[in-house]
């Protein structure tokens, strides 16, 4: 069954948010908020699929909700339709100027708003389905490079807020040169593909992000993952491509295909910046290269060393 889309509606009058609420709730999940201080504690916990935002508010103004949302990198895309008593020109102008995306003017017609926001939310649905094919690998479907990239932003901001933990693996196919030589491109995208789904199936979690980072290097980014805990999904995604048995005949390691895996984790903090986990777990790759592939090695970092990988950006 398809999610419901979620609705936050602003107003500090109660009448307005029930007539939008009797307007909106059979086809959608409605949340409220009366002032600036309750938006701010309710979107990224809620993370709404759409905004109707009332201008005159007392204490901080809907303009000035509005241009808190669009600095938010996280939170910039939810659309926002600001509704108004106020008719004049002007007033449009300087809400749509702030990235609003619709003006609705009050007394509230139910069907009006109604007829906005399907139009609204189907555009933003099209614009989620390209946004998702321009992260997604196309031959395994798990997120690309750029994914990888914004999944770090956007859980290396919101870790940082407690201090949380977040985990990053690299792994690498090993010899995979070697196996291409051997087998040939198209039973080598097979052993990708096949790597890959063992990989996703490793990391369970809906926060837990998946990327093929390049050829035949993937990433899992982990947030709220402990050391020990990462140390144990590396090794249980070892074991399981292990287990795919896919013949290599080239490996030096071994006789099927297996896989190098490095481990990074360290508490968020705003100075540090994403790619130092990226640089941070590609050092245990390397270490695990080189002390003779089909392993794991890991390391949890404290701020102060997690610092040395920042220069190397």
């Amino acid at each position: 069954m398809n999610k419901r889309p979620v609705i936050l509606v602003v107003d500090d009058e109660v009448s307005n948010i029930e007539i939008l609420s009797a307007a909106l709730e059979d086809d959608y999940d409605i949340c409220f908020a009366t002032s600036a201080e309750e938006v701010y504690d309710l979107l990224r916990n809620v993370m709404p699929d759409l905004v109707l935002l009332d201008v005159l508010m007392p204490g901080t103004n809907g303009y000035e909700v509005c241009k808190h949302i669009k600095a938010d990198s996280l939170l910039a895309d939810i659309p926002i339709i600001f509704t108004t008593a106020l008719g004049h020109e002007g007033a449009e102008l300087e809400g749509l100027s702030l990235g609003a995306i619709d003006y609705i003017a009050k007394p509230i017609s139910p069907a009006i708003v109604q007829a906005r926001v399907r139009n609204h939310l189907e555009l933003k649905r099209m614009r989620d389905q390209l946004a998702t094919l321009a992260v997604t690998d196309a031959l395994t479907g798990l997120g690309n490079r750029r994914q990888l990239e914004q999944s770090l932003a956007r859980e290396t901001a919101r870790l940082s807020v407690g201090g949380g933990n977040l985990s990053v693996i690299i792994l690498d196919i090993d010899f995979f040169k070697r196996f291409n030589d051997l087998y040939g491109h198209m039973i080598g995208d097979r052993c990708i593909v096949q790597v890959a789904a063992t990989l996703h199936r490793a990391a369970r979690r809906a926060a837990d992000v998946t990327v093929r980072y390049g050829g035949e290097e993937f990433a899992c980014v982990l947030p709220d993952i402990g050391y020990q805990e990462a140390m144990e999904i590396a090794e249980t995604i070892s074991m399981r491509v292990s287990a795919l048995g896919i013949p290599h005949d080239a490996s030096d390691t071994a006789p099927f295909v297996t896989v190098s895996l490095g481990v990074a984790t360290a508490s968020c903090t705003m100075d540090i910046p994403p790619g130092a986990w990226i640089n941070a777990a590609d050092r245990q790759l390397y270490l695990a290269k080189n002390a003779g592939r089909n392993r794991v090695i890991g390391r949890e970092f404290s701020h102060a060393e997690l610092r040395e990988y920042v220069v190397m950006l």
